[in-house]
């Protein structure tokens, strides 16, 4: 045993140094602490990086088919009452979802950006007491309403009930509904009464679409919007207003699910309009993401760049619809986030890159100013300095 022991000493490949070949200085130890108290840092940000997860980022092709885009958004036109405003979705394959209310909420607002009610989409027909039917006469007790729909029906048997059935049946026929009050329906729900008592109000529109992955785009607008000669319009000419006012300000606007580290560029951007008449438009260029954590959680998303453009009504040129449009298309490339720990290897690796390297340039620095002393003393006995 003594003998496997006296061999090991011989291999000792750092042979320990005789006190009689070196001498301790204050400069050295100096160095020397100034050298733990770096390679202690510089160890402590190694073990941060490996202790918490870095991320890969990769770009792919995406080929992805038959998938839909939901919008979510959060949109509040101070200036532009809720009984004025509709959201409209069309895209490139044809697809139209004209005066949007499923899964919206519409939220009143005062002068002062105040809540006033909060509600679903559409404005809301009370019941019509004691109505009249088509024929005229009042209703009996087994009758049931059968309201007109001045022109609208597209079968003998159609029934308009209230006035927003009224305006879809003459969205349907690609009118505009001109007057309300010629409309029994609507002069007794009061509806330009009810747009009258709104006046001055705000609107705060939020909730969710679900859109083909294709390019294509959403707008708010006042009026309810139809075709006509293949021309989307909207029929503005019932609220009996000259100009609308679309300053707006959008609180969230994002394409998919949250993920760490997105930035949504539109977030609490807003706009204030000047001129009587404008169209505010932004084109958004979406890029389809996927994120996988540490614990191979998948989040399917998106992230979004946007540029922003404004019309405004001149002289001798056709007005513009008032509204606030958003253009999107969708980029070709995929972006793969993921998740993932450093290896303990690459964790050894660098720390002893850490320790070695500390110990050489110290050791460097501390040979450099040891000689250099020596070399100053050895003058200064010669009386060089003097």
């Amino acid at each position: 045993m003594d003998n496997i022991i006296g061999k090991l000493r011989n291999l000792d490949a750092y042979p320990k140094v005789n006190e009689d070949f070196y001498s301790r200085t204050l400069s050295g130890g100096v160095i020397t602490l100034a050298s733990s108290i770096v390679m202690v840092l510089l160890f402590i940000s190694e073990l941060r990086l490996y202790l918490h997860a870095v991320t890969e980022t990769k770009l792919v092709v995406d080929t992805s088919r038959g998938e839909t885009l939901r919008i979510n958004f959060d949109v509040t036109f101070p200036a532009l009452p809720c009984s004025l405003l509709s959201l409209d979705a069309m895209d490139i394959s044809g697809e139209q979802h004209l005066d949007v209310k499923h899964d919206i909420i519409k939220k009143r607002l005062d002068s002062h950006g105040n809540a006033i009610e909060a509600r679903p989409d559409g404005i809301g027909a009370p019941k019509i007491e004691n109505p009249l039917q088509r024929h005229g006469g009042r209703l009996e007790h087994n009758e049931t309403y059968c309201g007109s729909c001045y022109g609208g029906e597209s079968a003998d048997d159609d029934c308009c009930n209230s006035c927003e059935e009224v305006r879809e049946a003459y969205r349907k026929k690609g009118w505009a509904l001109s007057n309300p009050d010629l409309i029994d329906q609507c002069k007794r729900e009061g509806f330009l009464q009810r747009i009258k008592d709104e006046d001055g109000e705000g609107c705060n529109i939020y909730g969710a679409l679900e859109v083909n992955k294709v390019a294509g785009n959403f707008h708010f607008a006042p009026g309810k919007s139809f075709q006509q000669s293949n021309v989307h319009v909207h029929d503005l000419l019932a609220f009996q207003k000259d100009s609308f006012n679309i300053s707006h300000k959008i609180n969230r606007l994002t394409y998919g699910e949250y993920f760490p580290g997105v930035v949504n560029p539109l977030d609490s951007v807003q706009w204030r309009q000047d001129t009587p008449s404008a169209t505010y438009q932004y084109f958004i260029k979406v890029v389809p993401t996927v994120y996988k954590d540490v614990s191979g959680n998948t989040i399917q998303s998106n992230q979004f760049s946007v540029t922003e453009h404004v019309k405004t009504a001149e002289v001798g040129r056709l007005q513009s619809l008032p509204a606030v449009f958003f253009f999107y298309d969708l980029s070709p490339i995929k972006v793969k986030f993921t998740e993932e720990h450093v290896s303990f290897l690459h964790f050894l690796t660098n720390v002893c890159a850490i320790v070695g390297g500390v110990f050489t340039v110290s050791g460097i620095l501390d040979s450099f100013v040891y000689h250099g002393q020596k070399v100053i003393k050895k003058k200064m006995e010669l009386g060089k300095f003097s």
